[in-house]
């Protein structure tokens, strides 16, 4: 039984050894992060320039949540966990791209507010990151989705009228793993339009009554803008992820009115036109 401790210790001894040499310990250590002061009394809130996908914090004695994507707010908790637990912590924030580490250390009730209540997440306070299936982050979509939306239409691909408004697929334009949709409505008449909501389907180009439809929702990644209604115009991009569907079924734009019996307005989008769609040109 001695041997066997003593060989352990020599196992063990070796190992740690082997992981100096190769630096397995050469990471970010706590005391190098950022430090963020939390008092008893107050909340701080995070706040990233994209959706937040995950968090972990090394103390129960603080509790977090999301109040919106891109906020991550934490607070000493006031039961009696915050006793037993140290007030330091290490906060781990992930979003799309990126992952960011803070220090936070306990602070005394503040004297005139001199604790900052809000931190914005800086670039250098952060380390890039490659998620599977993430491509582009919220905020590159929309910084392409606003360059396209500030482009005149040159040509529509796609349109369709009814009740007064006219539908139109202004371009359809690809970015990596993704479908972007120009799409316009006008309205000749004199009542305005409240939107429900937008749907895309994929539905059978031609539909015969005895057969029963086969239809599928999809629905967009990204959306530019959130438009309750409008008296002539609308205008939005929409993107997805890459998607087919074949000749014989068309993607249908629906659009539909917040009222009873409301107006609903539909577009089709052939797979020609998905496929033919313009390559955005990254700067």
């Amino acid at each position: 039984m001695k041997k066997l401790i003593i060989l352990t210790a020599i196992i063990i001894a070796a190992l740690q050894s082997h992981a100096q040499k190769i630096n397995l310990a050469d990471g970010v250590r706590k005391n190098d992060l950022p430090v963020i002061y939390l008092p008893d009394s107050l909340s701080v809130h995070f706040i990233s320039p994209e959706p937040i996908q995950y968090v972990d914090i090394s103390s129960n004695s603080i509790a977090g949540d999301l109040p919106v994507k891109n906020v991550l707010r934490i607070k000493y908790r006031t039961d009696s966990a915050k006793r037993v637990f140290p007030h330091d912590a290490v906060v781990t924030i992930v979003g799309e791209k990126f992952m960011a580490q803070y220090h936070v250390i306990y602070s005394a009730e503040p004297q005139g507010g001199a604790v900052q209540t809000d931190i914005e997440i800086n670039p250098a306070d952060t380390r890039p990151l490659d998620f599977p299936g993430i491509s582009l982050s919220q905020p590159e979509l929309r910084k392409y989705a606003f360059g396209i939306l500030n482009k005149k239409p040159e040509k529509h691909l796609a349109h369709s009228k009814a009740y007064g408004i006219k539908a139109n697929l202004n371009h359809a334009y690809t970015l990596g793993d993704y479908i972007f949709l120009d799409l316009s409505f006008e309205n000749s008449t004199n009542l305005s339009y409240s939107i429900e909501g937008i749907r895309f389907k994929i539905n059978d180009k031609k539909v015969n009554k005895a057969t029963t439809v086969q239809s599928l929702e999809i629905r967009p990644d990204f959306t530019l803008l959130t438009v309750p209604a409008f008296k002539r115009h609308y205008r939005n991009v929409f993107v997805f992820k890459k998607f087919t569907f074949p000749g014989n079924k068309v993607l249908q734009a629906e659009m539909s009115e917040q009222q009873l019996s409301g107006r609903v307005i539909t577009l089709g989008i052939t797979y020609k036109d998905v496929l033919e769609a313009d390559t955005i040109t990254l700067p």
